[in-house]
């Protein structure tokens, strides 16, 4: 991988990652546009990078993890459920979805339908968005974490599960994306090191270079995208990104 390579590759990781048109989807059709075959080396560089995102999250939020301790309680709790679903789920799920682009297409649409339907409901007052983050409780936790546990499907989106089970829960937009942005922190970090683990042979003979530039890359275009995005959220609804959605996914269903 040139750095060229890796500096789109950082930048559509760190665009991606915290919204809810998945990460994962776009990092393997861009893969596959700058023709990345992929290698253990190119895995570990996809990996690594999202630690890049994560690190963003982290530094954004550490201070209001530090100083309430029950949201620490509700993300951990909602991590549980994620976790166990995917040490069981993920090999699978990664080994037949993931360079399937038809599947990752139908993927994106079904989770489109979702953000419509829900909307739909808000709009016609179906769905009360009352709740706060001060008042999340231990089942909604636990609902939220295995409902983030279906983004291990590509094309789904993590935090686009994580937004929109909370609005159906009740929760509003700004506090519903506060908390994907920091529930993805022990998520993806967890997920990175498993993965690490796995591909740390390679470390010696990867190049460190497009490495180094995929993380920078990474972690400064998703710490401004969660700052914009949480501005975004306050006036807008999820219409517009269900829309770009489907517009990604045409083409790969053909």
């Amino acid at each position: 991988m040139n750095p060229i390579q890796a500096l789109i590759m950082g930048l559509v990781e760190g665009v991606t990652e915290f919204l809810p048109i998945s990460s994962t989807a776009h990092m393997i059709i861009t893969a596959k546009i700058l023709h990345i075959n992929q290698t253990t080396s190119t895995a570990f560089f996809e990996i690594f990078i999202q630690l890049g995102a994560i690190l963003a999250a982290l530094i954004l939020y550490f201070h209001l993890l530090r100083t309430h301790k029950h949201l620490v309680e509700r993300v951990i709790e909602s991590f549980v459920p994620t976790a166990l679903i995917g040490i069981f789920a993920h090999k699978y799920i990664k080994q037949y979805f993931f360079q399937s682009l038809p599947i990752i297409g139908f993927s994106l649409i079904i989770a489109s339908i979702v953000f419509l339907v829900v909307e739909t409901g808000i709009r016609n007052n179906n769905i009360k968005l009352t709740k706060t983050l001060r008042g999340l409780t231990h089942s909604d936790a636990f609902i939220i974490g295995a409902a983030q546990a279906i983004a291990l499907f590509p094309g789904v989106s993590r935090a686009g599960a994580v937004i929109v089970t909370m609005l159906i829960l009740g929760y509003n937009r700004k506090e519903s994306t506060i908390y994907s942005f920091i529930l993805a922190i022990p998520t993806i970090f967890a997920a990175a090191l498993f993965d690490l683990v796995k591909t740390k042979d390679v470390l010696s003979t990867t190049d460190l270079i497009p490495v180094t530039i995929g993380f920078i890359t990474a972690f400064l275009s998703a710490y401004f995208v969660i700052k914009l995005f949480i501005k975004f959220t306050q006036d807008h609804t999820l219409m517009s990104f269900a829309l770009y959605r489907f517009i990604i996914a045409i083409p790969l269903l053909t």
